[in-house]
């Protein structure tokens, strides 16, 4: 019976055995045999950034790398053992890991110890499901103590920092391990070590490279770290894009901005894997494309001369009394006929938190996000909307006189000029001339002693209409993010208009100042800014940029409702206001041989800063706008230096900064044309010392 029995279960045995191999055999061998593609992208090295004279401004600096690869199907024991190796053969930071991060990795290499600090009661509670996983978790986490913590030796807590990597990675995707200051040593130790580090690899990676330093580094932006990876704000519309959570990309202004330009075609590999996670093979499906290049209209040259300019120029202004509030400087050069911006420069002093000492920083994004009131330098704003409502004609006279008005202190000029036509007006910055011109304009009348009545809503309206049209209260359209419109004032008395016609009241920033005299110069066209000329293919093998694949051309935003005679006699009011008798700035511009026109601007504010108990302080801002050659003008700069000085009199930097930076512009030019090296600016703060600013 019993061998009978035995017979029996065997043959059973072998029945079900032969059913397995026979009918379904070759369904278990195909599931054995199965395997899955995956494609993984893997990020390419970012576009450059290069000048308008082919200076490469940011570029790529190649890197020693040590990566990651977790297979699908990795355990955590795996990643820890192979963890472990690598310590032994590099150095690691471990500044970034956290005590979360120690707790589990305490819990990690010490799971007895880690079940200890549940109580029995608690691990019924986990059978009985009144406890969970997460529950027993979160428990064991808050009963690790300091003492468990300390236990873990260097070696351990640098076994961690690489194990934290390594878990911050995505199946089949490379994770950077370590990729600043790889020694050598590091890398070769590494490399001959591979066949027993699965997962690791040794490559070469990149870092942004910024070759001018931190000129102009404000406006060509930032670039996300690897540990950083993708801006948590952002996340899915980066990862709807096939990005991987840890990549680089653009944080702020050019490198936000063209992200998509910079950041090239990723490289596809893809990897066959078999059923337990292993790659059986890879095959490489693209090769991909570094980012595209963008051409730059900035002269660097010129760039770093006139951030030179305005750092000495502000540290000399310092040493005059009344200027303890000036603390920033700005200036803004463009061709006047296409919008390309030559140099777009700023410079603030902040005071360093350790040393308390004040230090130089760039600020060149405050050109375009920062407004300040710009005084007298939008007179020919003022005096070509004058021409356009008829409240004056081209040659107008009108007396230079005290205005008188009830109720209000006297207002009057810096100076008392008389009988003055328009032109003259502006040569010497007459505010009378300005006010009796808006006060028409708002159809009021002036009457010695007597009370001011004007329609104020037609004034203010009328006036912000055509301000806007030469890029004053409004945003120019410049191609990097961010921008400002400035500030319109919401009271509607009589005086405040008459301070708006002087350009003391309606804020504006300084790209805003440079579209106006801009418009000005080219005839009454409103282009706007740019600073990005071309979009080039990555360079060719012989190191020459690439093909042009989208070329920026000039845009015209409006044509400025004015008249073209009246357009040129602004343009000779200017060219009087340079180079001509007492214009307010014949003392720094008229033995320039350049054939500058422009005006000047002083404006009665009051401080802002970072200072909040000098605030509410009556300042006076410095403003200057200029473009030159007057009867082809190919370059335009505007000059703004906020709270420049107190009381009634201060160093005239905003002169200084113009002429040296257009000194500098065409030293550069002509030494360009007769093949020369790169000429340097000429000595024009050592030529003209801070001179006390008239008021207008």
């Amino acid at each position: 019976m019993l061998f009978f029995v035995v017979f029996l279960l065997f043959s059973i045995l072998v029945l079900r055995l032969g059913e397995l191999q026979i009918v379904f055999g070759d369904d278990f061998k195909r599931e054995i045999e199965r395997t899955d593609n995956i494609t993984v992208s893997n990020p390419v090295p970012r576009g450059r950034m290069i000048d308008r004279n082919g200076n490469v401004i940011v570029d790529n600096s190649p890197l020693n790398a040590i990566t990651y690869t977790k297979y699908q199907n990795t355990t955590p024991q795996e990643m820890l053992e192979t963890a472990k190796k690598l310590a032994k053969l590099i150095t690691m930071d471990t500044s970034k890991v956290r005590e979360r991060d120690k707790k589990d990795f305490w819990m990690l290499i010490h799971p007895n110890k880690a079940k200890e600090k549940i109580t029995a009661k608690e691990w019924t509670e986990l059978e009985n499901k009144k406890l969970d996983d997460k529950d027993i978790y979160k428990l064991q986490l808050k009963r690790i103590t300091d003492e468990d913590l300390n236990s873990l030796t260097p070696d351990e807590v640098k076994t961690l920092a690489i194990y934290r990597e390594f878990n911050s990675g995505y199946a089949l995707t490379p994770q950077i391990v370590k990729n600043k200051d790889v020694t050598p040593e590091e890398f070769a130790a590494v490399s001959e070590n591979l066949e027993n580090l699965p997962g690791i690899d040794t490559t070469t990676d990149w870092a942004r490279n910024y070759v001018f330093g931190d000129t102009l580094k404000s406006i060509l932006g930032d670039v996300s770290s690897s540990d950083s990876g993708l801006p948590k704000e952002q996340l899915d519309k980066y990862l709807a894009k096939d990005y991987s959570r840890n990549e680089r990309v653009g944080k702020s202004y050019l490198e936000l901005k063209y992200e998509d330009v910079l950041r090239g075609e990723k490289a596809k590999v893809k990897n066959t894997t078999n059923k337990s996670g292993k790659i059986l093979s890879s095959e490489v499906i693209s090769e991909g494309n570094r980012g595209k290049d963008l051409v730059l209209t900035i002269d660097m040259d010129l760039q770093a001369q006139v951030d030179k300019i305005i750092e000495e120029e502000i540290w000399n202004a310092k040493k005059s009394p009344n200027t303890g509030l000036m603390d920033r400087a700005f200036a803004v050069m463009m061709n006047p006929k296409t919008g390309e911006i030559l140099a777009l420069s700023g410079k603030q002093l902040v005071k360093n938190k350790e040393t308390g000492k004040l230090e130089m920083r760039d600020y060149a994004q405050g050109t375009f996000t920062s407004s300040y009131n710009m005084g007298s330098a939008v007179k020919g704003a003022t005096i070509l909307t004058g021409y356009q409502t008829g409240a004056i004609r081209p040659g107008s006279v009108l007396r230079d006189e005290p205005l008188v008005i009830k109720g209000t202190p006297v207002k009057k000029s810096w100076k008392t000029f008389g009988d003055i036509n328009d032109l003259r007006a502006l040569q010497v910055s007459s505010n009378v001339y300005m006010w009796k011109t808006v006060i028409a304009m708002a159809g009021g009348r002036y009457i010695p002693n007597g009370p001011l009545v004007l329609d104020t809503d037609k004034g203010f309206s009328t006036m912000r209409k055509s301000f806007n049209q030469f890029g004053l209260g409004i945003r120019t359209g410049i191609d990097l993010p961010n921008e400002m419109s400035g500030f319109p004032g919401s009271d509607k008395r009589s005086g405040l208009l008459l301070d708006f016609a002087i350009g003391q009241y309606d804020t504006y920033t300084p790209i805003q100042l440079a579209q106006y005299i801009s418009t000005i110069a080219n005839g009454g066209y409103r282009i706007q800014p740019h600073v990005v000329k071309e979009i080039r293919e990555p360079e060719l093998d012989n190191n020459e940029l690439g093909p042009i694949v989208a070329e920026i051309q000039p845009k015209v935003l409006n044509r400025i409702e004015m008249k073209d005679e009246w357009i040129k006699r602004v343009q000779e009011g200017f060219r009087m206001v340079m180079q001509v008798g007492d214009g307010t700035g014949t003392g720094f511009w008229r033995s320039k041989p350049y054939n500058p026109a422009g005006k000047t601007g002083t404006a009665e504010a009051f401080y802002d800063g970072s200072d909040k108990s000098k605030r509410g302080t009556e300042v006076w801002n410095l403003s200057l706008v200029s473009f030159a050659p007057y009867d082809n003008p190919e370059v335009a700069i505007a000059v703004v230096v906020p709270w420049a000085y107190e009381g009634n009199s201060g160093p005239s930097i905003n002169h200084l900064i113009g002429t040296r930076a257009m000194d500098a512009y065409f030293n550069l030019k002509n030494a360009r044309q007769s093949g020369t090296a790169a000429a340097g600016e000429d000595n024009t703060a050592a030529n003209n010392p801070p001179a006390e600013q008239p008021q207008h």
